[in-house]
């Protein structure tokens, strides 16, 4: 600006005050003071480090307004300023001017960018991190620690949550509600990284949110903001505090039990995080929060979306087979709750109770597995499966006889046990052929050890290919002409009735 305004006097000899003024749109004395700068003066002013601009330090802030609310006014971004740190000193026209320039920055920003972190500005920004630690001695017994950290950018208050199993979406929700309530309010928004609790997938910086985790956040009222991937810097301070959490609050340290844990932590928030002087704001972030920061949280309270249902358990997800997971291990419910929600229970006599959401009737119990990996289930759970599988093993009866299509069913099922209703839709597919057959061609079929779909289709296409010659065997004594096509199909048909499926499947190749 002071070289455009030298340029543009030339000494005199360029333009005048009042058009370089009317040109740059300052005012008249703002051009004045700086003609009268000698070089030396104008140096110094330049390299001065310690210059800025006195909105400079809410910069991020009106960044973070701009790219979550493009179409923002000026006189709106002031109001929402003022509403968190009071008047400005700024004027609404130097506000306007520092806008526009950032509206610049904002629309030409790189791809690779970092998250503006908003801490001058109270109950804007609250950083959320999980993390664990391990070996940690409950009971006697090396245990690991899941935790969640919830940091408020502005006045470093710090809360965090515990829990005996890594970190699940309702967990993670749980654990929000938790901290909200501790802080006495709800921040704006929230930043995280990109954890699947939170996203689920992110292509050009379009997030998959998780659903569950975001109708929670709706109802909570603030926003999500996910860190670039592999950038931990946008979320400095929790990063910091989850190592704070692991070296300070727990390493070291033994507990008598679970219940004994939580109290300790509590007591290291109260003492010890939030009670000593911030390293990098100078003050007690306790002190701190309760002086400037509190007042401009919003109100929380527990959405409807967390609300007790009148079910006992935790609630769980079903999936698509009709297994929900507890403990590293998975149990079955009933197939018409299947990909729906259910709440489990640990009873102390070592039985999982299932119970159905809304409603509260117990739909399943198993017996705890002590193990990991194990799928439990009852066989009751699948029952539409094996009404699928009588409904085909009648249609087999009906069409080729009651005796003989459940000789047929047998053998089916003793060749491929694990596959047998597949199986018996191939044979459905084909009932009107195999009713074609003799009754003796077709009680030898039933009766062939290791029968397949495949060796019915050979006994089919065989006898089709030439009937006659098939009568033969019936009539020893009768001739019947013969193409060498029909031959070389009676020659299969005849290796099928007396091989085992495997020489047949050889001898074909």
């Amino acid at each position: 600006m002071i070289h455009k305004i030298k340029a543009m006097y030339d000494e005199g000899r360029g333009s005048s005050i009042r058009e370089i003024a009317r040109t740059l749109q300052i005012s008249r004395n703002t051009v004045r003071k700086y003609l009268a700068l000698d070089e030396a003066s104008i140096d110094a002013k330049l390299s001065d480090r310690n210059r800025h601009k006195t909105l400079d330090e809410h910069r991020a802030y009106i960044i973070h307004l701009l790219e979550t609310f493009p179409r923002l006014s000026a006189v709106k971004v002031k109001r929402k300023l003022e509403e968190k740190v009071g008047p400005l000193k700024a004027s609404s026209r130097s506000l306007r001017r520092y806008i526009s320039a950032l509206r610049e920055e904002v629309v030409q920003a790189q791809p690779r960018h970092y998250e503006p972190v908003l801490d001058h500005v109270p109950g804007v920004q609250c950083q959320v991190d999980p993390g664990e630690l391990r070996e940690v001695l409950i009971g006697g017994v090396a245990t690991v620690v899941y935790f969640v950290v919830f940091v408020l950018s502005f006045s470093r208050l710090m809360f965090v949550g515990a829990s005996r199993r890594p970190i699940d979406t309702e967990t993670f929700i749980r654990l929000h509600d938790a901290a909200f309530r501790y802080f006495g309010g709800c921040p704006e928004e929230c930043v995280y990284d990109q954890t699947r609790l939170v996203v689920l997938d992110e292509q050009y910086r379009e997030l998959e949110l998780n659903q569950r985790f975001a109708q929670y956040a709706t109802g909570a009222g603030f926003r999500i903001r996910a860190c670039e991937g592999y950038d931990p810097e946008s979320k400095g301070k929790v990063e910091a505090g989850v190592k704070y959490v692991k070296h300070d609050g727990l390493y070291g340290e033994q507990f008598e039990d679970w219940a004994a844990m939580e109290q300790h932590l509590q007591r290291w928030l109260e003492e010890v995080a939030n009670a000593r002087v911030h390293g990098t704001t100078g003050q007690v972030p306790r002190a701190h929060f309760d002086a400037e920061e509190r007042a401009k949280m919003r109100p929380y309270l527990t959405p409807a979306c967390l609300a007790p249902t009148g079910v006992p358990g935790e609630p769980r997800k079903v999936d698509k087979t009709g297994l929900i997971s507890f403990q590293s291990n998975k149990y079955s419910v009933p197939m018409a709750y299947q990909s729906g929600r259910v709440n489990v229970l640990a009873a102390p006599d070592g039985q999982l109770h299932i119970y159905a959401v809304p409603g509260g009737e117990r739909i399943a119990s198993h017996p705890l597995s002590q193990g990991k990996g194990v799928i439990v289930k009852n066989g009751d759970h699948y029952r539409d499966k094996a009404r699928q599988v009588a409904d085909l093993e009648a249609e087999i009866g009906q069409a080729l006889g009651e005796a003989l299509g459940r000789r047929l069913c047998r053998q089916v099922r003793r060749t491929e046990p694990q596959h047998y209703k597949d199986k018996l839709r191939g044979v459905k597919r084909h009932l009107s052929r195999l009713r074609a057959l003799p009754e003796a061609e077709l009680a030898l079929l039933a009766d062939k050890d290791g029968l397949k779909v495949s060796t019915l289709l050979e006994y089919l296409g065989a006898w089709e290919a030439n009937p006659e010659r098939f009568a033969q065997r019936a009539n020893p004594g009768v001739a019947t002409p013969a193409s060498p096509q029909a031959d070389a199909h009676l020659s299969v048909y005849s290796a099928l009735t007396r091989q085992d499926p495997e020489e047949v499947a050889h001898g074909l190749h």
